[in-house]
């Protein structure tokens, strides 16, 4: 039981973190006007943020639990706390999108034909085929896309860090 409570903190703190610096991240696009901008960096920025939060949320359940940590427990934390995250990841882009910058949908699909006629060649025609199908479907592929794509980031990088970490008591014998 000792053990449950104090992951469920754990996954709280760090989930916590990891959504407020995730939406800080997201203001400070938001404050430079690069809201619309798709860097390379600021992706690689999203990713390494969800990795080291989950990497420490597991490391310091071990460190917290006399150096012993299970594969599942591990497991069950990173995932956990990138699904809190997620979620309040999921409701600033809900309020970024309807109370902040209502344009939000327009501006994004704007930004989108610019990308697909600059990087990608394609004509009118096919981009506006391409953005009608965006539009369409444009929250549940912008919410459900964050929580697919941070929930499979979180638990590959679970996974990995639950096998390198895992110490039980019958490992010690």
């Amino acid at each position: 039981m000792e053990n449950q409570a104090s992951s469920k903190s754990i996954i709280l703190n760090y989930g916590l973190y990891l959504g407020l610096i995730t939406i800080l991240t997201g203001l400070v696009k938001y404050a430079t006007g690069n809201l619309y901008v798709t860097e390379f960096y600021s992706g690689i920025l999203g990713v390494l943020i969800v990795i080291v939060f989950v990497i420490l949320g597991i490391k310091n359940f071990k460190a917290t639990n006399k150096g012993l940590i299970g594969f599942g427990e591990a497991v069950k934390i990173g995932v956990g706390l990138t699904l809190i995250g997620t979620i309040l990841i999921i409701a600033y882009y809900f309020l970024l999108s309807t109370v902040i910058e209502p344009d939000f949908m327009a501006n994004t699909m704007e930004a989108q034909k610019v990308m697909f006629a600059d990087s990608f060649g394609m004509t009118e025609g096919q981009i506006e085929e391409a953005t009608k199908n965006s539009e369409d479907n444009f929250y549940l592929s912008l919410f459900g896309g964050i929580l697919v794509w941070n929930l499979f980031l979180g638990g590959i990088t679970s996974l990995i860090t639950a096998a390198v970490v895992k110490k039980t008591e019958e490992d010690s014998y």
